[in-house]
């Protein structure tokens, strides 16, 4: 079978390929002068929560928020159907106000097998097209705040971290991963490690210069990445879905880059860059 690949696609799987397989260290890689090649060199850092995007809403060209359990899982099965998903910070009153606005279905405020909901396993029967509001406490709340800054901001879980990273890297050079962390019940934010495992996905398809915080996030990813379910089973978040009755959501999380869907955000809403990538492609 033969593989037609453009030049540009192919400089970058030979990258990728130095970095990850070869474990060329970050930053450490250079072409000979003699190529005449200029390369790209990622600035890459990697933060937690709402703070993270305050500190490097400026200083971002892209920023790549991390919630596998639940709504970057979610977002990418949607997205994946065909659905077009508009994030939301509340789940109060000004949430069905807004759904009306966009003339969008607004989801379920509990988690839900029935109903259409932050549960991805509800979502695997999305009708294409749909329009949904997709209120979150984390991942929602961070796109919601991302893109009020005007950042290239994408939201990625492990299912779709490569397609993510691959994004990332090409809609500008200096990339901050965010972590979204879970919400003790007084509103601070609680550690969450199957996010952290999440960023390091990412992270993993990404070459440049890495803070700490990002070496850091690549490192616990690398060492989880042969027993993703085990890890994320055994975590606090996953143990609270298994017990609600949705281990199925966990299962669908821990699946590692079988989609090529890119949710990227776009005004108020995330659509497929792929998709979206094709129908420009298809028009010139």
């Amino acid at each position: 079978m033969i593989c037609c690949l453009d030049s540009w696609s192919i400089f970058q799987t030979i990258l990728l390929f130095l970095n990850n397989i070869l474990r060329i260290e970050q930053g450490a890689f250079r072409f000979p002068e003699s190529f005449g090649m200029t390369v790209v060199k990622h600035k890459v850092n990697c933060e937690w929560g709402v703070n993270g995007i305050d500190r490097f809403k400026q200083s971002s060209d892209v920023i790549v928020i991390v919630d596998v359990l639940s709504f970057s899982t979610a977002v990418d099965v949607a997205l994946g159907r065909g659905a077009i998903v508009y994030p939301y910070k509340f789940t109060d009153e000004t949430a069905i106000l807004y759904s009306k606005q966009v003339d969008a279905v607004l989801a379920s405020s509990r988690r839900s097998l029935d109903k259409l909901s932050l549960s991805p396993s509800s979502l695997l029967k999305i009708e294409f097209g749909t329009k949904l509001v997709l209120p979150s406490p984390n991942g929602s709340e961070l796109s919601f705040l991302s893109g009020s800054q005007k950042v290239r901001t994408i939201t990625a879980c492990l299912r779709n971290c490569r397609a993510s990273a691959e994004v990332a890297m090409s809609l500008g050079e200096r990339i901050t991963i965010i972590p979204a962390g879970e919400k003790w019940k007084d509103g601070s934010m609680r550690f969450a490690i199957e996010d952290l495992i999440g960023a390091g996905a990412v992270l993993s398809h990404i070459y440049g210069e890495f803070t700490p915080e990002a070496e850091l996030a690549v490192s616990t990813f690398k060492a989880s990445e042969n027993r993703l379910y085990e890890i994320l089973s055994r975590s606090a978040s996953g143990i609270e879905l298994i017990d609600m009755g949705f281990p199925g959501d966990v299962e669908l999380a821990s699946d590692m880059n079988i989609s090529d869907s890119v949710p990227l955000l776009n005004g108020n809403l995330f659509e497929n860059h792929a998709t979206r990538s094709s129908i420009l492609l298809s028009r010139n």
